[in-house]
């Protein structure tokens, strides 16, 4: 972890990029570093998200994905001074490109974790909803804030709806009040919390438990789950009996039960 998901928290200079890349066996690790901002989603850094998961798309040597924050926060949500000095086509392009940033975690072929010691508010909170699983300490605190200035947040209300249960969800956007990290692990935002001593263990764990299984079945078993909740019953069964189909062409499916009837640990390719 401290390789990847950690990185030193010093002052951001004016030359010091908005977006921290280090990889590190198969692990790729996305900062946000605009700490004095607390960690804001500025176009530039939108932009710097969305270049870098452009690349970790096409990157056969990723494995999984880790977003963290430098600083206090993990990310309180867009830069409001930004949003304000912008014309209507200028907010439109700053949720749009929010949007194609949100949108390209959840198509990443990769688990995406995101680790939140510290607060996640509106599209920060949007952005741990949209992570396929998250970490947080009991630092973390999560809210939907934008009614509190007149802004409801309809776009991170996207995947917050599908972690929460409609009426922990609309709480939260109708309200815009904090909610505890382990209320978010309760209303499942959240995998699991832990003390800010213990994130680093509990991200080993993790990563653990991921880069233990084969690359193409996680990619194929992420994108079945997220093509399914969108149908009906009758076609979320034949998108995944095709999945279970085509998973059963894979070497690796191969190799799995041959470990299996074996008894020996599978050698994934």
């Amino acid at each position: 972890m401290d390789d990847v998901a950690t990185v030193e928290h010093e002052a951001q200079t004016a030359t010091e990029p908005v977006l921290l890349r280090n990889d590190a066996e198969g692990v790729v690790g996305l900062a946000l570093n605009r700490p004095k901002a607390f960690n804001s989603l500025s176009m530039e850094l939108l932009g710097a998200l969305e270049t870098e998961i452009g690349k970790i798309a096409e990157d056969p040597s990723a494995r999984v994905v880790v977003i963290t924050g430098i600083g206090r926060a993990f990310c309180a949500g867009h830069d409001l001074k930004e949003l304000k000095a912008a014309d209507s086509e200028g907010v439109r392009a700053i949720f749009e490109r929010c949007s194609r940033v949100m949108l390209g975690l959840t198509r990443l072929p990769q688990p995406v974790l995101a680790l939140v010691d510290g607060i996640a508010t509106a599209a920060g909170c949007q952005l741990v909803a949209a992570c396929d699983l998250a970490l947080a300490t009991t630092n973390a605190r999560f809210a939907t804030s934008g009614i509190r200035y007149g802004f409801f947040c309809s776009t991170p209300m996207v995947p917050l709806s599908r972690n929460l249960g409609r009426k922990p969800a609309m709480e939260m956007l109708l309200t815009g009040d904090f909610i505890e990290a382990e209320e978010a692990y309760r209303l499942g935002l959240v995998n699991r919390v832990v003390a800010p001593e213990k994130l680093e263990e509990a991200f080993d764990e993790m990563l653990g438990r991921l880069l233990d299984k084969p690359r193409d079945v996680l990619a194929l078993g992420k994108r079945t789950f997220y093509r399914q909740l969108e149908m009906g019953l009758e076609d979320a069964y034949a998108l995944s009996t095709d999945a279970m189909v085509e998973n059963a062409k894979y070497r690796n499916f191969e190799e799995g039960m041959a470990a299996f009837v074996e008894k020996r640990a599978p050698e994934w390719q």
